[in-house]
Formats: structure tokens, sequence, C-alpha cells
């Protein structure tokens, strides 16, 4: 229990053991040093859960969203309203319907010394309207503070994209539509997410593209947007996926005057056989294991270093991704071959007659099986009514030998093999970034229907990914390598409640506090440089049943 409640407690039976004065005729209720208390009626009232936002909310502060907030012309209001909103995305996400709810449930109030208690959903939907047009110029100022706060590289800049779904038709999204879906939902139309990372992780910028918008023509516009966001400056790496690894893409690159590192293309792969083949000159890089699984076993990563007139160029071969490629390869001729099987017997039949159809068939196979069916030559003969295939033995020798290869490409000179195989292996945090605002800050599925509002949702949940990431590198600089999940999880116990007391003649003194925190709470709070006090302690005094005088305890 509270030291403070102890305390009281302890005068309280003091006070009971101590004879009356025959002049004491002062109610003790007017006195708040000396109560008498009936120790078998104290009672827990009203408890919160407190930790997880107490930490998001002394984020939220040092990294200046509030000022930042203000500065764009937001007032007292909808900064709070926004805090309450990106909070819930951090700790516990809900849709805005749900949201007051969980509010109510939580020490937000306080917390923030806000009444929450009369919050509609529309009121929050309200301010996603307000917050989007200034989407922009929050990113941005967010960005050059958590630059100087945490003295942030800007040399290298990380591109990737995913997909995002919809539950429903989102008619009124002019951006919703159907593609390839990185979430394995093709049935749903969907949105495509763009995000720069800088090497430590923290978001630079972000753009929501149309959900059939091909990666390769992103490029440019991330880069134009980047660009107002954080400013480029000649000499900065790009990194992207093999997606975006054409011509005109790095060509555009270059006239910017900036670096890039990207995985060349499987064409482009395949004509550095010989020199796979070929195992000498091949160095093992060196990898750690992760620090949150210190006996985690690293595959093996072999690299090659090949410079051209063009660009320098990294032959990679990893041990578990060999494995994996081939598993994938011989799972999808298989596949191959089944479909194959069911178009003979569908020529053999007559159900399949004209050679355009037979030929729009073969077409469809290739197309869902490009990476096996190259090198198998398919057959068709309408006057036999066969369809036959046989295997190009070479090709499919040289798919055997490029099984867990794969090959970087820089214009860079002054790099190693390991360098750019490092940098370029970066792109896992742009990655990680999306496995949180998909899973933890539950990004998908999206529910609204309005374009605006759709933008406005995965902007809360970047911005909750900026407390994120801010958290887990503070724990990172002290050589801890804990998950936000983690340590959201560790603080739920770390509570905000009422402490009823009562009282003689009816009266009932109430303390309303945050517990006293766990070894475990004190440890995460010291290394994240936040208080362990949650709120300023309140005394309530109940006279009766109809009178409540609400007074702050002293902290001095």
């Amino acid at each position: 229990m509270d030291q403070e409640v102890g305390s009281l407690l302890e005068r309280a039976r003091k006070q009971n053991h101590r004879p009356r004065r025959r002049d004491d005729t002062t109610p003790h209720t007017k006195n708040l040093d000396w109560v008498t208390v009936e120790t078998e009626r104290v009672e827990i009232e009203d408890p919160r859960e407190a930790g997880p936002v107490h930490v998001g909310y002394t984020f939220w502060r040092r990294l200046g969203f509030d000022e930042i907030l203000a500065k764009v012309g937001f007032n007292q209001k909808t900064r709070t309203l926004s805090c309450a909103m990106v909070l819930n995305r951090l700790v516990c996400p809900r849709s805005e319907h749900a949201m007051p709810e969980w509010i109510r449930r939580t020490a937000l109030d306080d917390i923030l010394s806000v009444e929450f208690k009369t919050l509609t959903g529309t009121a929050l939907y309200r301010n996603l309207d307000r917050l989007h047009p200034e989407r922009e110029r929050i990113e941005s100022a967010l960005c050059e503070r958590e630059r100087t706060l945490f003295n942030l590289d800007q040399t290298i800049y990380l591109y990737d994209l995913t997909s995002t779904y919809f539950e429903g038709q989102a008619l009124a999204n002019p951006k919703a539509k159907h593609g390839y879906s990185r979430d394995k939902r093709p049935d749903c139309k969907q949105v495509v997410v763009g995000l720069v990372v800088n090497r430590d992780g923290f978001p630079q910028a972000h753009e929501v593209f149309e959900g059939n918008r091909a990666d390769r023509t992103t490029l440019t516009a991330m880069l134009d947007l980047l660009d107002t966001r954080v400013g480029l400056k000649a000499g900065q790496t790009v990194v992207v996926e093999r997606g975006m690894a054409f011509d005109d893409n790095l060509a555009e690159l270059k006239s910017r005057k900036l670096h890039y590192v990207v995985a060349s293309r499987q064409s482009e792969r395949d004509t550095w056989l010989a020199e796979f083949e070929d195992l000498c000159g091949f160095e093992e890089v060196l990898r750690l294991p992760s620090p949150r699984n210190p006996f985690q076993k690293k595959s093996q990563i072999k690299v090659k270093l090949k410079r051209r007139e063009e660009g320098t160029y990294v032959l990679c071969i990893s041990s578990e991704r060999k494995e994996k490629d081939r598993a994938i390869r011989e799972k999808q001729e298989a596949r191959l071959q089944a479909a194959l099987k069911k178009l003979e017997a569908r020529v053999k039949q007559g159900r399949l007659v004209k050679p355009t159809k037979i030929g729009e068939a073969i077409g469809r196979l290739k197309e869902r099986y490009p990476r096996v069916a190259r090198y198998y030559e398919i057959t068709p003969d309408t006057q036999t009514k066969e369809c036959t295939w046989t295997v190009d033995q070479e090709k499919h020798h040289t798919a055997e030998q490029l099984d867990g290869s794969y090959l970087l490409k820089t214009d860079r000179t002054d790099l190693s093999a390991e360098d750019i195989w490092h940098i370029y292996s970066l792109l896992t945090r742009a990655e990680e970034a999306f496995r949180s605002m998909k899973s933890p800050l539950a990004e998908r599925p999206i529910f609204h229907q309005l374009e605006r509002r759709v933008e406005t949702h995965i902007f809360l949940c970047v911005l909750a990914y900026h407390l994120l990431v801010a958290i887990e590198k503070t724990l990172r600089d002290k050589g801890v390598h804990t998950s936000w999940g983690t340590v959201r999880d560790l603080l739920k116990t770390h509570q905000v409640a009422t402490i009823a007391l009562p009282a003689d003649r009816g009266a009932v003194l109430r303390i309303r506090k945050g517990t006293v925190p766990e070894p475990e709470h004190k440890k995460l709070y010291t290394l994240l440089d936040v208080p362990e006090r949650l709120i300023r302690p309140k005394k309530i005094w109940t006279q009766s049943p109809s009178q409540i005088v609400t007074k702050k305890i002293s902290t001095n």
C-alpha cells in the first residue's frame, strides 16, 4: 500500500486510542491531518491502467508534439484529442467509434487533467478532418525535432512500400483499387503506402498511393516529397528494393546527385551465373546474433565484389535463402506440372479446341508461374489433340545454381562488398516499420470510406510509430533491446486508483493517486527517463452524499 495511505491509517489508529478532551467539540472531519478511519471498510475504487499511456504521453511531450500542433494553429482541445488518438494507436488500437470507451477505461483523464466522460466518436472523426491538411507540416517539424533530440544520421534513406486493404467497397475513395496485395487479400480493395525511414528507423516521409500503383512509378513522387519534408542533399544514399531497380529510376537518383544501393532484378542476376558458380573470391559476412536473442543462429552470407563501368556489383549467396528459394521453386514447379496435366486433359477431351484459346491458356500459366515456366517448352497440337511439354535441362540447371543468390548494385565506389551488403540489409528497418504499423498499431484493415480519413488514419499510425521507435531507440542507446510490446505489457499493472477511507459521522475521504511502481516498473522508468509518479495526488473529502470538495495535495 502507498506510503501516504499507510501513514494516514497509522495516524487513525493512534487517534482511536487517544482520549477525547471534554472541550473537543470540533468534528474530526474538519481536520485533514487527523481522521478517524474505519479500517475494515477501506476500499480501492476506480482503478485505471496508467503505465503505458504514462510512457506514451511522456514521449509525446519529449518529441514536442504539443508545440508542433500549436504552431500549425491547433487549439488545446484539438491537441488533446490528437494526443489521445495517437496514444490509443500506440497502446491499444480501437476505431474512432470505440476509442472513447477505451480512453475512459485508462488513466488518460487523470494524466491529461481532462474530462472525457462526454467524448463521442463524432468528435474524433471531426478531429481526423482537422489533422488531414496539416500532415506535411507536422511530419516535417517532427523529423527536425527527432534529428536534434537523438542526433540522427541523415546520410542514408530507406524506401519501401506495402499495401493495406479495406473492409467494404470504399466507393468514396478513388485511391481504393484492386492490386498486388502484400496482405494476401486480393479480394479486397487496397491502397499502397510508401514510407521512407532513416538508418535508425525513424520515419522521414510517407505517402498513400492508389491500390494498383506499380512500385517503380512511385520513386520520383517520393523523392519530391522527401525533399519537401526533410531536404535532400547531394551525396546522400537511397536504398530501394528490386521492384524499383529500373534504369529510369537509377537515372532519376543520379540526376538529383544522390547515390543508390538496390537489389538488381532477376534478369540481370542471371547474367552473372558463371561468377556465382566460381566460389573463388567470395568472403563471408560477419553477422552477430540479435541482442534480443543471443542464442540465435544466423544464416551464412557470402559476398563477392565486382566493379564495372556502369556500377559496382555485389554477388550474394545466402545459405538460408538457398533452401527457401529451392523450396519455393520446387513448389511452383509441382503446381505448374499439375496445371499442365489439366490443360493436356482439356485439349485431349476436346474442351479446348481453338489455337488462340489454347495459346491464351498457356500464356496464363506462364504468367502465373514465371519463375519455372521459363525453362518449360509447351507445345500444343490441335490436329492430334495433344499438348506436350519438355524441360530445358540447361535452363533448369541454371535455375538450381541460382537458388539463394541475389545481386546488389550501387554507384558508390568507396565501399567494400560487406559494407554494401550491410547498407542494403538496413531495408529491414522499413519492413519492421510496416510490421509494427500493421500489427501492434493496427493500421489494417481500414474501415474508413473517405479518402481524407483513410490518409489521416494511416498518418495517425505513422505518428504512433514515431513514439514507438523513439521509445525503443532510447532503450537501445542504453544497451537494452526490449520491444515496445514488452514494455507495454510490463507497465499495464501500474495503475491510478482511488483509496476510499470511511471516517466517522458518515464522511468519506478519497485519495486519487498512482500506485507505488513495482521494481520492474521503476527499472523501465529509469531507463526511459520517465518520472515514476503518474499524477499529482488529489484528496476528495465527502462531507455528505451530496457535497464533494476537491483539493490538491501539496507536493513540496
